[in-house]
């Protein structure tokens, strides 16, 4: 086990998160996007605070997803172009742990920055302090959920150029991913018990660690033989 994590996990996780300080633009657009529209949008709707805390919480998931869709094309398009791909399809060693490597490098270099930029969006969107925990928890599991979904479709559609087809693919996925995580917020702001919603979510998380890398070593290796 010690050889798959070392070998694997932590080999792919290192890697990417060095060529993604590397390519610091990557990472800094969806980041910028995620606070640009959070911004624009309480502008073109109503500056009034109530208005805002009552649709910040779709507000902020639904940007939340929009800006995972951004990045999440070049996962695994890069690895092919260079021929890194092609070595780790042919590695010796199970391909779920590089996987969960590289998506969880995706989610460390996007999900958890957003997620630790949400409370400058929750200010800004008149949210409760009450809600900026909940908020912060729901975008931490819920991104890392979708990073592993968007990798699916990014898999899927390697061969091409794929960011509408991408987003075709995993729209119907994320929305459970959405519902449950702007309703953790939600229920903050209304003053009521948010660990349900929340507990959802680490429960499709955990569902989605299981089965999303076997989902993506299949992707991988149709694209490869296609």
């Amino acid at each position: 086990m010690y050889n798959y994590l070392s070998g694997g996990f932590l080999a792919y996780l290192n890697r990417d998160l060095l060529l993604g300080i590397r390519n610091k633009s990557d990472l800094i657009k969806p980041l910028i996007f995620f606070l640009l529209i959070s911004v624009l949008v309480p502008l073109a709707i109503a500056p009034e605070a109530d208005r805002l805390a009552e649709l910040a919480p779709g507000i902020i998931w639904i940007f939340a997803v929009l800006a995972t869709l951004l990045s999440v094309e070049r996962l695994f398009s890069d690895d092919l172009q260079d021929g890194s791909l092609e070595q780790m399809l042919m590695s010796p060693n199970l391909l779920f742990f590089p996987i969960l490597g590289k998506v969880t490098a995706h989610w460390l270099m996007i999900g958890l920055p957003l997620a630790l930029l949400s409370p400058v969006i929750g200010i800004w969107l008149s949210l409760p302090t009450t809600a900026v925990l909940p908020m912060m928890l729901s975008l931490a599991i819920g991104t890392a959920v979708l990073s592993l979904i968007g990798a699916v479709g990014a898999a899927l559609t390697l061969p091409r150029q794929g960011g509408v087809l991408i987003a075709l693919l995993v729209m119907p996925l994320y929305m459970p991913v959405l519902i449950f995580g702007s309703a953790t917020i939600q229920s903050a702001v209304d003053g009521q018990s948010w660990t349900a919603p929340l507990s959802i979510l680490a429960a499709f998380l955990a569902i989605a660690i299981a089965l999303c890398p076997l989902a993506i070593n299949v992707s991988l290796r149709l694209a490869k033989n296609g």
